[in-house]
């Protein structure tokens, strides 16, 4: 019998298996979250430790990043090994007492699964290379032998995602795919053995109390014919990513999830799964179809401008593509992967540019505070989450952006840890801004983080964005979040959404099914209520507000009777 269900196969009472559809996901990046044994890393313990804290945030669930045994060649995310907890951040036990915490927190639990790749410390990859070229071992890794007189060059000029060659050579002279840092070799999905072990995580985790998981890098798993003759990388770039491409969302990808359904579905209730899949829009909701995945991140808000066009036509268009696939809509604005969305709202607007490439062309360029309008940004991340959990469907929300917390521009070279920053150096300054670990006080060795120096520096602007310094204030940025997340799971009582005229080109409207209303001003200037809305009680508001008139970059919850 597997946990969580009873005698009669029914779900147990108190257990809504669709919990996921309307759910409020805290991500925590569990190096940078806290650190319990002050070794400057976060851990479990430090974690379990926070989980009253993450009660009264309101969240439903929590989103874990990568916690196995990893050499951190690229934040965990490089897996040494799929059923244990590394070493320097606990113990199997340490994340059942973590597990326990949360359920009896009322907390869903999710973990991160990374199935393209593993490290090339994973027991898998040694047997791999110790075994040699034509060997069972070799054939769970994409292996092959390279171009040239002696197969000294590669056998594409493919490049990885993070920069340089995604061929690494051996000493037997093959060479192996890797999409991403040489430590990440990629798996072959065409073998059977990849398919049973990937299923035997799934159980160990399940067993163990997690509700749920999130495929990294869904899009990526099944390859085309990776021994024949290969496409340039310009050739690559130009293919449509229409199901036939050799690396990208192929069709016989969804092969690989309706058999993780079946695995899923052994339990009740049945885990969730989300998959992060970049791909066309119209191509997403196979993976969130109640045969596969269930869910797919929407990463579309996390690309827009603070524009109300730009927000009506992603949430019209996502909205769409959730009741083709059966699941409800996900909505992010940041996450481990991307400038954090105060700056990025603080920055000015180019229309020909994403605002996460001027984030990053800004990073990159060193990250001039004339630049930056701190205060805008902030005002306007604050309307953008409220608008994000107005809507129907799951919010994905990253740790410290409850505090209201600005990327981490100005940490020196030597101190980074990203491998695409040294992989494509004066071309992607990392990813290690937005993943420095928290401030939980004002002051501190690493401002409540932990008792030692925290791994990644903390700038010394955080204290004022500490838990410690928002507490006690009403108008902080974490009581907004606290609010907006209780009064959320008034608003949530159903899906669906009208649009209502806003009286405005700057500002949208939109009636949740319930009669709630979200309006949200986009502008500088301030507008105003139109008069049907204006007799609505006010519940939640980003910023203050006086009578009908909302002001600029601020969104408001009303009530309408």
């Amino acid at each position: 019998m597997t946990e969580n269900q009873d005698f009669n196969g029914e779900t147990p009472l108190g257990i809504d298996p669709d919990w996921w559809r309307q759910a409020v996901v805290y991500q925590v990046y569990p190096r940078s979250y806290a650190d319990a044994d002050a070794s400057g890393i976060g851990d479990l313990k430090g974690i379990t430790s926070r989980v009253p804290y993450l009660k009264e945030l309101g969240v439903d669930a929590i989103w874990l990043s990568p916690f196995y045994p990893s050499q951190l060649a690229d934040g965990g995310y490089d897996v040494d090994d799929y059923r244990d907890v590394d070493p320097k951040i606990g113990t199997l036990d340490d994340f059942d007492k973590m597990s326990a915490a949360l359920k009896e927190a009322g907390i869903k639990l999710i973990v991160d699964i990374v199935p393209n790749h593993t490290s090339n410390q994973h027991e898998w990859f040694k047997a791999a290379l110790a075994a040699g070229p034509g060997s069972p071992e070799r054939d769970r890794y994409i292996f092959r032998e390279g171009k040239g007189e002696n197969g000294e060059e590669p056998p594409s000029d493919w490049v990885s995602i993070f920069g340089g060659p995604a061929w690494e050579r051996v000493e037997d002279g093959q060479w192996y795919l890797h999409l991403f840092a040489p430590e990440q070799p990629d798996l072959n999905w065409n073998n059977h053995d990849v398919h049973e072990d990937f299923k035997k995580t799934f159980r160990f985790w399940s067993d163990r109390g997690v509700d749920g998981f999130r495929i990294d890098v869904a899009h990526g798993c099944a390859k085309g014919d990776m021994w024949g003759d290969l496409p340039s990388e310009a050739e690559l770039l130009a293919m449509p990513k229409d199901g036939n491409h050799p690396i990208w969302d192929r069709d016989d990808v969804h092969d690989i999830y309706k058999e993780w359904r079946e695995v899923f579905n052994e339990y009740n209730p049945p885990r969730t799964a989300v998959a992060e899949a970049w791909v066309e829009t119209d191509r997403r909701p196979p993976y969130a179809s109640p045969e596969e995945l269930g869910q797919a991140f929407n990463f579309d808000l996390l690309s827009a401008r603070f524009d109300a066009g730009e927000f009506k036509k992603i949430v019209s268009d996502n909205l769409e593509l959730s009741s083709k696939s059966g699941s409800s809509s996900t909505w992010v604005l940041s996450n481990h992967d991307v400038v954090r969305h105060a700056t990025r709202y603080g920055l000015a607007i180019d229309p020909e540019k994403t605002n996460e490439q001027v984030a990053r062309e800004w990073l990159l360029a060193g990250g001039s505070e004339d630049q930056l309008d701190r205060e805008l940004g902030e005002k306007r991340a604050r309307a953008a989450t409220l608008f994000e959990l107005a809507l129907p469907g799951s919010a994905y929300l990253y740790q410290g952006e409850e505090l209201g917390l600005h990327e981490v521009a100005d940490i020196p070279d030597a101190e980074r840890q990203d491998p695409t920053f040294f992989r494509s150096p004066g071309v992607n300054i990392g990813r290690d801004g937005c993943r420095v670990p928290l401030p939980w006080t004002r002051e501190g060795a690493s401002f409540g983080f932990g008792e030692a120096k925290a791994h990644l520096p903390q700038p010394a602007w955080f204290g004022d964005y500490s838990v410690q310094a928002q507490e006690d204030d009403a108008a902080s940025t974490l009581n907004l979040y606290r609010v907006a997340l209780k009064a959320r799971r008034e608003l949530q009582t159903t899906e669906g959404l009208e649009w209502l005229e806003s009286g405005s080109e700057d500002a949208l409207a939109f009636r949740r099914p319930n009669g709630w209303v979200n309006f949200t001003n986009f502008g500088n200037e301030p507008v105003q209520l139109p008069a049907e809305l204006a007799v609505g009680e006010l519940k939640v508001a980003s910023a203050d507000v006086s009578g009908d008139i909302v002001p600029g970059a601020t969104t408001v919850w009303l009530k309408l009777s």
